[in-house]
C-alpha cells in the first residue's frame, strides 16, 4: 500500500485550472482498483491519496500521469507502507510483513 502526498508548487489559480482534469484522473484509478482514499489536506496546499499495490516505480508512473504534475502545479513524496493493522471494514486491505 502507498501513500501518495501531492504538495502545490504553483499558486492556487492554476492548480484550479486543472483541477478537473485531476479530478477525472482519480476517477480512472478508481475505476481500475488503484486508489483506496483521497482528499485535500488542510490547510489548502496539497493533497493525500491511499492507493494499492506493491511496486514502487508503478506508482510513481501513475503519480507522473497526474495532471496537476503533467501542469506543473503539484509534485509527489510517495511513501510505501505495510498495513499490518486495519479496522474492520478495511480487513481485505490488511497486509502481512515479508519474512
Amino acid at each position: 500500500m502507498f501513500v501518495l502526498e501531492l504538495t502545490y508548487i504553483a499558486p492556487m489559480e492554476r492548480v484550479d485550472a486543472v483541477l478537473s482534469d485531476h479530478v477525472a484522473w482519480l476517477d480512472a484509478h478508481y475505476a481500475s482498483g488503484v486508489f483506496l482514499a483521497s482528499g485535500r489536506k488542510e490547510p489548502r496546499d496539497g493533497g493525500v491519496i491511499i492507493a494499492l499495490g506493491d511496486d514502487r516505480t508503478k506508482m510513481a508512473e501513475i503519480a507522473e500521469s497526474d495532471p496537476f504534475t503533467v501542469a506543473g502545479v503539484a509534485e509527489y513524496t510517495i511513501t510505501k507502507f505495510v498495513a499490518t493493522k486495519t479496522a474492520a471494514p478495511l480487513d481485505q486491505y490488511r497486509e502481512t510483513l515479508p519474512s
